[in-house]
């Protein structure tokens, strides 16, 4: 009589779903091979598919992956999906084939609405506008764009492929000589770490004229703006080796290092920069001299350093193509990166002049050092406070630093102008075209700065977080109690010769710090580690250069006679052939 016997069970001792593999009889065929886990969220395609047309004839079938990415190129797996067993050793891996060619993934979330314009019958219109290829396809241009499957893509500048644009590549602020001997390289993550606390400093001396602020200039809007003056006056910006009055001080041997303020807040705001930059250091005895080169990155004003686009030159000729050698340049767009520098030079220097009364004067314990008898031409607001600030970290260190800073005007009131009472820093942004390449997003200020100046304030912050920064810095190094910057656009944003004034805010420059997240800790703990670095170095010159494409600076031992010979224009070279520094 027949009869059913039931099979034996076999029992998982180790608490996990399926069998074990210490109980597997060794006549089952299956031993050897290794369980792969299951997800119901896994999307499976073919084992095989004979009828591949793609020209591969290594079939993906089971426990034969090919060699190949069998997506294809430009496809990609959906969001959360992962390849069948990926992160096991299992013979069931595999990688599907190419889909049916009407597969087409698509964002169902609305974009956002493009601000200036839409899509009308296949063109766009408005900012960043693009044409259309093919249907449904479209180059990216300006804030967002179009993936090749048709659907919108999410997201602003950094959007689809963006790794794949190529990077702009800067020049060196200066030519670097192969004589040169690099000593150090610090990158800018390791700066970011650094502090120090500092005292308050001790003032050692006063010189220049502060004309009264005028404040009718904060009282100015959109619907009442100014035109802006040219004003010729006359302002100094002498680098510190060739200062006289810090030449004095260096006899009486009132600190060991010497430096301007402008030269010291790129250095303490150095991780914050883009652009390249490079500061000459001079080590005569036991003193340090922080020195700028004549026609250096310090002479000017950037634009939209922080953007995410920022504003470019254009690539010079290439000396290896004779048609393009030999064409003749163009002149250069209003909106490149060095006309808007020279443009926003132009700008703080006349705001500065023209939003003082100058019938109104406070004058410093010594006249302007650098005004000399042979001069006729007027001088600007200008007012020169020479501070000691001490570095030292234990009280038996002697490590100060003297530095020369700047204030444009005063406040008239109560106290003494050369005690600090009222002293006043005047800067300017400017806004030259919103829809030019490099504006960085930014919104239309006459539009947006009466009603969302704060939308306006955002946008420069980021923008231009560098030069925000090293003006702060420079506000809380010479002790002013207020900073006025001044919101200045073109007339016209197709001409960069006439420009207005929109509005003028006022702020405290400590306050102002702490809203841009600027630590002067930090800032004095990276002078403090240049300091120390140049201390061990024997007597010479050398130059501090911050990467034109990288974040981190470098520290170069250079000749003596480097940054020195000038020609008959004035032009100023590191020197024909220079000799390596020991």
């Amino acid at each position: 009589m027949a009869s059913f016997t039931l099979p034996p069970i076999h029992d998982n001792p180790d608490g996990g779903w399926g069998p074990s593999s210490s109980n597997i009889p060794e006549q089952f065929k299956f031993k050897d091979i290794p369980y792969a886990p299951y997800s119901k969220s896994d999307k499976l395609g073919r084992f095989a598919d004979w009828n591949d047309t793609t020209g591969d004839t290594r079939q993906t079938a089971v426990g034969l992956p090919s060699t190949r990415d069998a997506r294809g190129p430009g496809r990609s797996r959906r969001d959360g999906a992962q390849a069948f067993g990926s992160g096991t050793a299992s013979a069931f891996a595999y990688f599907h084939v190419e889909d049916e060619s009407s597969f087409s993934l698509v964002d169902n979330k609305a974009a956002p609405p493009r601000r200036g314009g839409g899509f009308i019958r296949g063109r766009a219109t408005g900012r960043g506008g693009v044409s259309f290829a093919n249907r449904g396809v479209a180059q990216r241009g300006g804030r967002g764009g179009f993936n090749n499957r048709g659907g919108a893509q999410r997201g602003g500048r950094k959007g689809w492929r963006d790794w794949e644009k190529t990077n702009r590549t800067r020049e060196s602020s200066v030519a670097i000589s192969p004589q040169w001997t690099m000593l150090e390289e610090i990158e800018f993550h390791r700066l970011a770490k650094l502090k120090l606390e500092v005292d308050e400093p001790e003032d050692i001396d006063t010189y220049g004229r502060v004309f009264a602020y005028d404040k009718s200039y904060d009282r100015i809007t959109t619907k009442t703006e100014r035109p802006l003056q040219l004003v010729d006056r006359i302002k100094y910006n002498t680098t510190t080796s060739d200062d006289p009055v810090i030449q004095q001080l260096v006899t009486k041997n009132v600190a060991n290092v010497y430096t301007t303020d402008a030269i010291l807040s790129v250095l303490m705001c150095a991780p914050r920069s883009v652009n390249p930059w490079d500061i000459v250091i001079l080590r005569e005895g036991n003193n340090l001299y922080f020195d700028k080169r004549d026609g250096g990155p310090f002479d000017t004003v950037t634009v939209n350093e922080n953007a995410s686009d920022p504003p470019q030159d254009p690539a010079p000729p290439n000396p290896n193509n004779p048609t393009e050698k030999a064409a003749v340049p163009e002149p250069p767009s209003i909106n490149s990166a060095t006309s808007l520098s020279l443009e926003a030079t132009y700008i703080n220097q006349n705001f500065g002049f023209q939003s003082v009364q100058e019938n109104i004067a406070a004058d410093f314990a010594h006249p302007n050092p650098f005004y000399g008898p042979e001069e006729t031409e007027p001088l600007a607001s200008c007012g020169y406070r020479y501070r000691v600030f001490d570095l030292g970290i234990t009280e038996d260190e002697d490590v100060k630093i003297c530095i020369r800073t700047e204030v444009d005007a005063y406040v008239p009131g109560p106290g003494n102008p050369q005690e600090g009472h009222g002293l006043v820093t005047i800067r300017a942004l400017n806004e030259f075209d919103p829809r030019a390449q490099g504006a960085g997003g930014a919104p239309d200020w006459r539009s947006k700065l009466d009603s969302q100046r704060g939308a306006v304030v955002a946008t420069e912050m980021k923008n231009n977080s560098c030069k925000l920064a090293k003006w702060t810095v420079q506000s809380v190094l010479a002790g002013a109690e207020l900073m006025k910057i001044g919101y200045i656009s073109r007339g016209n944003p197709k001409d960069n010769t006439r420009h207005v004034i929109l509005s003028t805010a006022s702020m405290r420059p400590t306050d102002f710090a702490a809203q841009l997240n600027v630590s002067l800790a930090n800032g004095w703990g990276i002078v403090r580690t240049i300091t120390d670095l140049c201390m061990k170095m024997p007597e010479g010159k050398y130059v501090l250069i911050k990467d034109p494409n990288k974040s981190v600076i470098r520290l170069y031992a250079v000749p003596m006679t480097a940054f020195t010979t000038e020609d008959e224009d004035g032009e100023v070279y590191e020197g024909d052939e220079p000799e390596s520094a020991a």
